[in-house]
């Protein structure tokens, strides 16, 4: 379990990460999300010890990472993929890692062939695609089998066949118990891979909930109703407390109501439906309603 209390990290004046308090929890995968700037990096590097606290506290299974006795078998890592000496083979970087964790030369082999760099082993780095990188930072992350993992943006420059798998991973993972936690910009990938999320904005905590629960919550969702007797339809809805937010001909876009409710003032109004589609906004839409007001630049429309 990663476990942060009123973690904050100040850089001169400006206030990076302002009192978060969150558990990252076995068992489950936990997507970490926010905008640019938001302090979603700065956060996992205290969680890693590379930055200190400027407030409060995180710990890694009970215990701050620099206490950690044995830190990559405790926790598996993967802030950048492209922070690898180039003129070293992908086996010869991880072999280094082992070594100086204790581990045997074999568990470098055993990885490399779970994240399918094996027939590449040999050679440099330096001619390595982006998700060749990203693979063998992964490697990297498992290399002491360790029960919890944190990684940044792990699905960057994957092909699709790539992406699948690392959803797979982390599934597996989790479901043998294991900690989880995964930031990203992708919001349609999050939705088929996280099971909770955490949202900051301007490093303070805005959510903290299951998937399920964040685009359920969303003013976004809505029911599209399609009747002959639309606008008929439309008057008892609103009268129910309902918000007609779209009307064309025999068409309407509801919002404030539940479909089975609309269902029920249909029939007892002898209304015709000849759709009753229920809508829930997506992790993106949800996201982007709730970061709204916490994103630093924003195009012109």
């Amino acid at each position: 379990m990663i476990k942060a209390e009123q973690l904050s990290k100040k850089y001169g004046d400006k206030l990076a990460v302002d009192q978060l308090t969150f558990e990252v929890k076995p068992g489950i995968v936990t997507g970490f999300l926010g905008p640019n700037g938001a302090g979603k990096s700065t956060t996992m590097r205290m969680i890693l010890g590379i930055d200190n606290p400027s407030g409060g506290r995180v710990t890694v299974n009970g215990k701050s990472y620099r206490d950690l006795a044995a830190p990559i078998q405790e926790i598996g890592a993967l802030l950048d993929a492209s922070a690898v000496h180039v003129g070293r083979s992908a086996w010869h970087h991880l072999n280094w890692q082992a070594k100086a964790a204790g581990l045997a030369t074999r568990r470098v082999d055993e990885v490399l062939e779970l994240v399918g760099l094996n027939d590449v082993a040999g050679r440099k780095v330096g001619g390595f695609s982006l998700g060749m990188y990203q693979r063998l930072g992964i490697a990297s992350a498992l290399l002491g089998d360790p029960p919890a993992l944190i990684l940044d943006e792990p699905v960057n420059g994957l092909d699709p066949e790539g992406i699948r798998w690392v959803r797979s991973l982390f599934r597996r993972f989790a479901d043998e118990g294991r900690t989880v936690f995964v930031s990203s910009h992708l919001m349609s990938e999050m939705e088929l891979t996280a099971d909770h999320v955490l949202v900051i904005g301007r490093g303070k905590l805005i959510a903290d909930m299951p998937i399920a629960e964040i685009t359920q919550r969303s003013n976004l969702n809505h029911v599209k109703v399609v009747a002959p007797q639309a606008a008929q339809l439309a008057l008892l809805l609103e009268s129910a407390g309902a918000s007609i937010s779209q009307s064309v001909e025999h068409e309407l876009i509801v919002s404030g109501i539940t479909a089975p409710a609309i269902g029920e003032i249909a029939v007892q109004h002898g209304i015709v439906l000849h759709e009753l589609a229920p809508r829930r906004a997506s992790l993106e839409a949800a996201f982007m309603e709730l970061t709204h007001d916490s994103v630093d630049y924003r195009a012109a429309s």
